[in-house]
């Protein structure tokens, strides 16, 4: 027998599943919205009874205050974790806290810091915090484009002897690593029509070590959504994202993927 929930609770007109392009950088009208306070959570839970229970739990949650003088704070989480019995089989995550303008300067800080977190490729932990110079290139009203550059630093504890790390024949490696990092980030949002809009971002980020001269020592980071609204209280949505990353601490694979195609429901 196979149990499946979804339950959706959103404030504004539309929701988001599991996706990491914030609400408020969409092209749907939520970054002229007048409310003070925006907040979109998503809750997705399944249970498959087999040999033993196996239970997949995901949960995005985005909070939007629109301070005064143009400026937003932006809470974001999202949470994925998979358990057979009582073997963890995927525990990931993060928790993200950004302060910067909302989208009517032309250039403006960008400050950001995030905790993040993957079992299944052995991140037992990842602390960040940084600043960018948001730079506004195109801001009409069906479109619009953002870049930005900075840097951060970065402290970072890999561990292949986690439960839910996923990787075989490696042995017991703990790296604890500290680095400070270039990081370059784009944003583009259009609207298509009134009930659809696309967004796309992407993060290239350098270490500025002994390698940063080699700039094949990189990370890619691509997120891109695409929403579809059949009312008011039904949407459906594409996400894709991938992560290629030449600086692992651990000797894992290169390249991930991940492809989502879900149903929203606004209450």
């Amino acid at each position: 027998m196979r149990i499946f929930y979804s339950f959706t609770i959103i404030l504004v007109a539309i929701t988001m599943s599991n996706a990491q392009v914030l609400n408020i950088d969409r092209e749907n009208g939520q970054d002229s919205i007048k409310k003070r306070v925006v907040f979109i959570s998503s809750f997705d839970f399944s249970s498959d009874k087999q040999r033993n229970d196996f239970v997949e739990i995901s949960t995005t949650n985005e909070l939007d205050f629109f301070l005064k003088k143009n400026h937003a704070l932006i809470l974001f989480s999202h949470l994925d974790a998979a358990f057979n019995g009582v073997n963890v089989i995927e525990n990931n995550g993060y928790f993200l806290a950004r302060l910067r303008d909302k989208d009517s300067r032309k250039i403006y800080p960008d400050f950001y810091t995030q905790y993040q977190w993957n079992g299944v490729l052995g991140m037992e932990s990842r602390i960040l915090a940084g600043v960018n110079a948001r730079i506004k290139v195109i801001e009409k009203k069906k479109i619009d484009l953002y870049t930005s550059i900075g840097s951060f630093y970065e402290n970072e504890i890999w561990n292949s002897n986690l439960s839910a790390f996923s990787f075989e024949n490696i042995g017991p490696i703990i790296v604890n690593r500290e680095l400070l990092r270039l990081n370059v980030h784009t944003k583009i949002a259009f609207k298509l029509s009134e009930k659809i809009d696309f967004a796309l971002s992407q993060y290239f980020q350098f270490p500025m070590n002994d390698s940063f001269a080699n700039f094949t020592k990189f990370r890619w980071a691509f997120n891109s959504d695409i929403f579809f609204e059949v009312t008011d209280k039904i949407a459906f949505n594409i996400h894709y994202d991938h992560s290629i990353d030449n600086y692992r601490a651990l000797p894992i694979d290169l390249y991930y993927y991940n492809l989502n195609i879900g149903i929203n429901l606004t209450i």
